[in-house]
């Protein structure tokens, strides 16, 4: 087996060894044989991307690419993608996580979230290459990885030229990244200076003078102002669409089933909740019926605690299952 560098030395995750009882419990296979990981390294654009594919004995007809994330690389923060990828392959599914452009072992350039499309797509190709007989892919993303995994969706009109890839088929995005000014101090006055307001700490340190009051109140009216519908023209009919209505217009153009993960305390996903409810341009994605949504209770935005990990684990697994029955159709609930 070939870890990493960041990946050595690091055994299964515990959750593993007592999955048996859980998957009889829950209707859902038993784990097939342990996979085993390998360095893939691939070009993108004449730069060396490097990724790690854990491989199960068999592969089942979907799999999984991770979409990395924010200023990171492959492994994710506390280990989370090496963990989820392994529990994936033990259970059947592909997976391939990877290092973009100017991040961990890879050559080149940084690239932001809303310009790493070559990455993915080279990603795909590799993916190919090495699973064969996976005809179809979910694209994993966390953060502005699921704003990503959208904008690569939105903006690729077709493989790349000459090569073989999957087809993308299923997305699972998590606490999706919608931020911008306005988002964050709507988000802000609805959910930390209103909560604020009932706490009897607040009132005590405000009573107390333990509070810097004139600061607290310059901060909220900065927010009040920041959450202000905005007046600003929009772009033209030829400008560059924002990123979020491009992602909004990616969701609604895909025909594939999504599973949608948010953590329950976290502003990021806050924000995403409160941007499809404000902004037309994502009206009905939330009820669509091939839309799987799971709130995890009291989670944090990376999932860092083993019992949330456990949760995203447990339903994605169970999530894969359903896509590869022969019946499983387009519609999901």
């Amino acid at each position: 087996m070939t870890r990493g560098r960041a990946d050595r030395g690091a055994g299964r995750p515990a959750a593993a060894a007592s999955d048996g009882p859980q998957d009889a419990a829950s209707g859902r296979a038993p784990p097939r044989a342990a996979s085993r990981d390998e360095v893939l390294a691939f070009d993108c654009g004449g730069d060396r991307l490097l990724g790690i594919a854990s491989c199960p004995a068999d592969p089942g007809p979907l799999g999984v690419l991770v979409v990395v994330g924010g200023p990171q690389y492959r492994a994710g923060s506390h280990r989370q993608f090496v963990l989820l990828a392994r529990r994936l392959a033990d259970a059947g599914t592909a997976v391939l996580r990877f290092d973009y452009r100017g991040m961990g072992d890879s050559e080149g350039a940084p690239q932001g979230f809303e310009a790493v499309g070559e990455d993915i797509d080279a990603a795909l190709a590799a993916f190919a290459r090495r699973f064969p007989t996976v005809r179809r892919v979910a694209l994993w993303g966390l953060c502005d990885g699921a704003s990503a995994a959208l904008l690569h969706l939105g903006g690729r009109a077709a493989g790349p030229a000459g090569r073989r890839v999957p087809e993308i088929a299923a997305l699972c995005l998590l606490n999706p990244w919608v931020r911008s000014e306005a988002t964050l101090a709507r988000t802000h006055v609805r959910h930390y200076y209103l909560q604020r307001l009932a706490q009897p700490d607040f009132w005590r340190k405000l009573l107390g003078g333990g509070l810097a009051w004139r600061r607290a109140a310059g901060a909220l009216l900065r927010n009040l102002a920041l959450a202000a519908p905005s007046r600003g023209a929009a772009a033209g009919p030829d400008g560059p669409a924002d990123f979020r209505a491009r992602m909004a217009a990616a969701w609604r153009g895909f025909g594939g089933p999504v599973l949608l993960v948010l953590s329950e305390n976290d502003f990021t996903a806050r924000e995403f909740l409160d941007t499809v409810a404000a902004d037309a341009a994502w009206s009905g994605v939330l009820a669509s019926p091939r839309l799987q949504r799971i709130d995890v209770p009291e989670a944090d935005h990376t999932f860092s605690s083993a019992a949330w990990r456990a949760v995203v684990e447990d339903r994605m697994l169970a999530w894969i299952a359903a896509l590869d029955r022969p019946d499983a159709g387009g519609a999901r609930g």
